[in-house]
């Protein structure tokens, strides 16, 4: 996951701080210079680390800490807070013009960041919020990029506008346009084509595009894995075309994040949504706060929370709240757990979001936990309706014939009966355990991520 790394190290430095009652100027310049050398690894630009530390010092150095009766946490405030502010202290939305009128949207980016996918992202989102989007294939040099927007589209049921692959980008931003003003849409997202690399060529069509239509807002997709060149191409394409926001990719994989804490400062333009993965769902909202907490490992409890009312059925929580009351837990409720899970992003998202998981997880393989509640789901989908059903009715050979279906050993079954048998006795002795309704509703699952992993909800 993003910022892992950092993350951990961020941690341990304040570990440190707080285990000392007093601190001297001399322990506060170690501790940043430590501040420093972690966030130069995780990618950081140079001069934004330089004047962030900076910034630092002049507040920490002073009357502030030294004055206060917790000197460690203080630092760690002063710290957050210039997180915070280096990534945008407010949160910032798309400007769209009033629903009344068309709001031309630009998507620049290069090839491969994942434009064409967000693209149909963002017009989801915009979808959700009540507006009519319209989105126009302007990407007529990649091979089957307009087949993709067409089948993201269709996902998120959105139309497409395509004059195919012969019509320049800047006739087809006009005709989509047009189309949209006599069709009633009113904001039409122009998916532009990327390069492998920066060129002349790419930016004069953009120019081209911005000079024809009137376009209200061009936002840049860069790709978080690449880190410092993500910053370099925003400052290129700020430069050349001019951009109104960023929208990060990627931060799911195992990037350093050095992107996300640069740009803002290089550019001046805000990180409006980050991905956090394949599905069309998975775009969020830039938080600043947020991320500063999740970065220094305290979590993000609003973000999960959302999350779970976005995804989780509240009436199917109530009803499994009762089950759970009555130990009349079965199968099918926990394959429903784990379906709910996979649709907040799965085990590694939820547990990113937790304060104080990073030290949990440390040396916890997530790849393997995932690959685990796989290995569950197939168990249970291997089982007939009565077998879900009734957990009772388990015995050797039915065990066998599971196993079989899973293509696992029984073994495996005989471990998931066990676990499943001694979670519901638990949830028994324990009647107020998880009756809190949509903000735990996943019990039990961390012990079957092969026993190394405790969910605390």
């Amino acid at each position: 996951m993003a910022f892992e790394s950092l993350s951990d190290k961020l941690q341990n430095i304040f570990k440190n701080l707080r285990g000392k009652g007093r601190l001297s100027e001399a322990d506060v310049k170690a501790a940043l210079k430590e501040v420093k050398m972690a966030l130069l690894e995780a990618d950081v630009s140079f001069k934004v680390v330089k004047q962030f530390i900076s910034s630092i010092q002049e507040r920490a150095v002073g009357e502030e800490v030294f004055g206060s009766l917790t000197p460690g946490q203080t630092v760690i405030k002063i710290v957050t807070e210039e997180l915070i502010k280096l990534m945008g202290s407010e949160t910032t939305e798309i400007a769209l013009k009033p629903a009344s009128e068309i709001t031309v949207i630009m998507m620049a980016g290069l090839q491969g960041a994942g434009k064409t996918t967000t693209t149909a992202k963002i017009a989801a989102k915009l979808k959700a919020k009540g507006r009519k989007p319209l989105l126009a294939a302007c990407d007529v040099y990649r091979p089957a990029a307009i087949k993709q927007l067409q089948v993201n589209g269709e996902k998120v049921g959105i139309p497409v506008f395509t004059m195919g692959d012969k019509i320049s980008p800047v006739d087809i931003a006009k005709g989509a346009i047009e189309h949209a003003s006599k069709n009633g849409f009113n904001v039409v997202i122009l998916d532009t084509a990327g390069r492998l690399h920066i060129d002349e060529s790419m930016m004069e069509e953009l120019i081209r595009i911005r000079e024809a239509v009137e376009v209200y807002q061009t936002l840049l997709v860069v790709d978080a894995m690449t880190g410092q060149d993500a910053v370099n191409v925003a400052g290129t394409f700020n430069d050349k075309v001019g951009i109104d926001g960023v929208i990060l990719t990627k931060l799911d994989g195992d990037t350093r994040g050095g992107a996300a804490l640069s740009i803002r400062s290089v550019t001046g333009k805000p990180i409006l949504y980050i991905g956090m993965g394949e599905k069309l769902s998975d775009l969020e909202q830039f938080y600043p706060d947020r991320m500063a907490s999740r970065i220094l490992g305290m979590g993000d409890i609003q973000s999960l929370i959302e999350k779970a009312a976005a995804e989780v059925d509240e009436e199917q929580a109530k009803e499994l709240s009762q089950k759970l009351r009555k130990a009349e837990f079965d199968y099918n409720d926990f394959l429903s757990q784990m379906q709910q899970i996979k649709k907040m992003g799965g085990m590694g998202s939820i547990l990113s979001m937790m304060p104080g998981m990073g030290s949990q997880l440390a040396g916890v393989d997530m790849d393997e936990g995932e690959r685990s509640l796989r290995r569950v789901e197939s168990i249970i989908l291997s089982m007939t309706k009565e077998e879900r059903a009734n957990p009772g009715l388990m015995n050797p050979s039915r065990k066998q014939r599971i196993a079989k279906g899973a293509g696992v050993d029984v073994s495996e079954v005989n471990r998931l009966v066990k676990q499943f048998d001694q979670m519901k006795k638990m949830m028994k002795q324990m009647p107020g355990l998880m009756g809190g309704g949509k903000r735990k509703g996943f019990g039990g699952l961390g012990s079957l991520m092969g026993g190394k992993l405790k969910l605390p909800f």
